[in-house]
C-alpha cells in the first residue's frame, strides 16, 4: 500500500509540474533563462561574442526583430535595453517583455532605446559630427516633421546622409518617439526657411513641447 501511495504521489507531482510548465509564457521562459545565466550576462566582456549570440538567440524566440543593448557597470548595475530595432510591429513584444522583467539588484531594465547624448556618426563612407547638425521641426497633425541640416550634405550621397540623420535622431529622441511621433524627415545642407533651428543637444525640449496640447 505504501508503495502504491508513493507511486501515486510521484505521478501527481509530475502532473502538477507539467501543468506549471505549460502555464509559463514565452516572456517568463526568457526571464528564467536570463536569471539562470545572469553571471554570464553581467560579465559579458569575458566572452562578448558568445554571450551576445546566446542572448540574441533567446530574444529571437520571442520576436526576430528584438534586440538589446548592455550598458557599462555603474554603481554595481548594468542597463539592459530591450529594443525592437525600430520595427514598429515588434513594439508590443518589447512592452510585454519589459512588463514581466524580474527585480534583480544588478540590473536596470529599460524598454526601447532611450535618449542619449548626441554622438558623432560614420556610415557609408560619410562621417558627421553631431555638434554640426541642426534641426527644424513643425507639427503635422499628431506627428512632427523634421528637417535635419548637415553642412557637408551632398545629393550624390543622399542615402548615406539620410541614414545618418535617422541614427542621430534615434539617439537624440529615443526609439519610441522616432517611431510614434515623427512624420517626414528631410535632409539638407542649410536652412531654406526662417523656422528656428535647434542643435541635437537642445532638440528634445522643443520636440516635446509640440505635443503638450
Amino acid at each position: 500500500m505504501k508503495r502504491v501511495f508513493v507511486l501515486l504521489f510521484s505521478l501527481l507531482a509530475a502532473f502538477l509540474f507539467s501543468c506549471t510548465r505549460a502555464k509559463t509564457t514565452p516572456e517568463q521562459d526568457f526571464w528564467n533563462w536570463f536569471k539562470t545565466n545572469e553571471d554570464m550576462l553581467f560579465n559579458f566582456d569575458k566572452d562578448s561574442e558568445r554571450t551576445f549570440d546566446r542572448l540574441g538567440t533567446e530574444m529571437h524566440k520571442l520576436n526576430p526583430s528584438l534586440t538589446f543593448e548592455l550598458g557599462p557597470v555603474e554603481d554595481g548595475k548594468r542597463e539592459f535595453v530591450i529594443s525592437a530595432d525600430g520595427i514598429r510591429e515588434a513594439f508590443p513584444e518589447v512592452e510585454a517583455l519589459y512588463a514581466t522583467a524580474p527585480s534583480l539588484p544588478r540590473w536596470k531594465f529599460i524598454k526601447f532605446r532611450p535618449r542619449r547624448k548626441p554622438m558623432d556618426v560614420s556610415y557609408g563612407g560619410v562621417s558627421v559630427q553631431a555638434g554640426s547638425v541642426t534641426v527644424q521641426l513643425s507639427r503635422n497633425g499628431r506627428l512632427a516633421d523634421l528637417t535635419v541640416f548637415i553642412p557637408s550634405y551632398s545629393e550624390p550621397k543622399r542615402e548615406a546622409y539620410t541614414a545618418i540623420a535617422f541614427l542621430l535622431l534615434d539617439g537624440t529622441l529615443g526609439e519610441y518617439d522616432i517611431e510614434t511621433r515623427v512624420g517626414q524627415v528631410r535632409v539638407d545642407a542649410t536652412p531654406k526657411s526662417t523656422l528656428e533651428t535647434f542643435s541635437l543637444a537642445t532638440l528634445p525640449r522643443p520636440f516635446d513641447a509640440l505635443f503638450v496640447n
